[in-house]
């Protein structure tokens, strides 16, 4: 058996570490401590374990044994510090945490790459293809060369991705295209493949995903743009496609039947049900899914941030029933995440969001900017900064944020966030038209939320349109679940406008248009 965790690969037949396909230089006897690890990862192993099992009994002093773990580490990107992969229990050993998938390998003829069995590839698993260059300048080979090399780095920075390494990629170039024997080879679920071509001064890049097990296309884009600012564009089109990647795989990653899910498995089809328009039926079913996977690993990060950020959604998104439970449990969630895996983007997004819920927007900011240095293609992160900035005053940031956003993930499924933060931009600026227009499209896109459908009544009434606004009212008390909407001086405390200068232009343009669709003072 062959075991896979992250970019890396042990094998045990063959005594080799590989990450994503590249040799890793590991001694024998710290390659011997991996496999024990790896193969006893259900329990902590103690150090007697670990000196029965890889030293066949010898006395070997701590300071050796330390020596050894931190080289298992290093080979394996991990450290004592964020411990992602290999994990001390005080006073009880060690123990690897990292999502494993097993399978087998068959020998192909002589020469030929090794073939792991499909159903055993790893989740979210792909290889890049040199993107071919259609143009006739043969110098276009660069950009084409370009685009793939960013994809594969841009693949490789979203959560739970394993992206098969560049050089190994190429070495398909110029070759026929056998999708299923290169998911054989690689043993990835999908392969991107794409084109780019050059006319006068515009350039056309298309991408297509095609799963490896079936050779079915599953998702194909055709992008255009200007070519004066080629590096612009290629890192526009290479953030475009990575984001559109991240909905797409981890949408079909979730929807693929097992027989026995795992943490994992209920994590991916957590975050499938994220990206659906926000209702409070989803929103508890992505809830239930992560909590799932908590039940089955408890010391996961990746169940801990993720149930933390859908549980804060619920909050922000005036879902929850409970809404100082959901933050108070949010907040330990995202702390114990952090503790064990501070430089993965979920983590720091989920401390994001309960810092946001808790108000505290200066200390998001920082957090969500933390999340897109690690990940620069998670659109909401720029959505969500441009609110923080916003919140502590700084009014012009909220519309380019948004704009942001929508340029890198134009399909997203929760684009009615951006459309509405946008609409608010405009309406308390008292641009009625603009405002209401945005806020149409922010109800169509999520017609279950409730604030969606107060900012469009009250942009509604301010535009003299006193009967829309009603019915629009109508709709977010009944979809808001609490009494919010029933005065103003309700509103006030369940929605937080605390900048006097953000609270000031609420109050003469979003409050003033409630007041006039019907809600009392008090």
């Amino acid at each position: 058996m062959v075991f896979q965790f992250g970019d890396y690969v042990l094998d045990p037949e063959r005594r080799e570490l590989r990450c994503a396909a590249e040799p890793v230089a590991v001694e024998p006897q710290v390659f011997d401590l991996l496999l024990y690890l790896v193969r006893h990862r259900d329990r902590v192993v103690s150090k007697d374990d670990l000196i029965e099992g890889v030293w066949g009994g010898r006395i070997v002093s701590d300071s050796s044994l330390t020596t050894r773990l931190n080289a298992a580490r290093k080979a394996v990107n991990d450290s004592g510090t964020t411990q992602r992969i290999i994990r001390t229990v005080s006073r009880k050993g060690v123990r690897f945490v990292a999502e494993v998938s097993e399978f087998s390998l068959e020998e192909n003829t002589p020469g030929a790459p090794v073939a792991a069995e499909r159903r055993t590839a790893p989740r979210l698993s792909i290889v890049v293809l040199p993107f071919a260059n259609l143009s006739n300048a043969a110098e276009q080979q660069y950009f084409a060369d370009g685009i793939t090399g960013e994809l594969t780095t841009s693949l490789s920075r979203l959560p739970d991705m394993l992206v098969i390494s560049r050089n190994t990629a190429f070495t398909y170039r110029d070759r026929p295209v056998d999708t299923r024997q290169i998911g054989r080879d690689l043993n990835v679920r999908y392969v991107l493949e794409g084109e780019v071509q050059r006319s006068g001064n515009r350039m056309r890049i298309t991408a297509q995903l095609i799963d490896a097990d079936t050779d079915a296309h599953l998702w194909a884009e055709r992008f255009e743009a200007d070519t004066d600012a080629s590096f612009l564009v290629q890192d526009e089109i290479t953030s475009r496609i990575a984001a559109a990647l991240d909905l797409e795989l981890v949408e079909a990653d979730a929807s693929r039947p097992v027989e026995q899910p795992d943490a994992f498995d209920y994590i991916l089809r957590g975050r499938a049900v994220r990206l659906q328009p926000p209702t409070r039926e989803n929103r508890t079913l992505a809830i239930n899914f992560f909590q799932q996977a908590l039940a089955l690993d408890s010391q996961s990060a990746g169940a801990q941030s993720w149930l933390a950020i859908a549980l804060t959604a619920r909050v922000l998104d005036s879902m929850s029933a409970n809404p100082a439970d959901d933050i108070l449990r949010a907040a330990e969630l995202a702390e114990q995440a952090l503790a064990f895996a501070p430089r993965r983007a979920p983590t720091r997004f989920a401390k994001a969001q309960v810092l946001r819920a808790q108000h505290r927007y200066e200390e998001a900011i920082d957090e969500y900017e933390a999340t897109i240095a690690i990940n620069p293609n998670w659109a909401h992160a720029y959505s969500h900064l441009g609110w923080c900035k916003f919140m502590t005053g700084a009014v012009a940031e909220l519309i380019p944020a948004q704009e942001r956003a929508i340029r890198l993930s134009p399909r997203d499924p929760q684009v009615g966030l951006f459309y509405s933060r946008l609409g608010c931009a405009h309406l308390l600026q008292a641009h009625l038209a603009e405002a209401t227009a945005w806020f149409e499209k922010a109800r169509t896109a999520a017609p279950e939320h409730p604030q969606f459908r107060a900012f469009l009544a009250s942009a509604c009434a301010l535009a003299g349109d006193r009967e829309r606004a009603v019915a629009e009212l109508a709709e977010a008390r009944r979809l808001v679940g609490d009494d919010r909407y029933d005065s103003i001086a309700r509103l006030r405390e369940a929605e937080n406008w605390s900048v006097p200068t953000i609270g000031n232009l609420v109050d003469t343009t979003y409050f003033a248009g409630l007041r006039e669709a019907g809600i009392p003072e008090r």
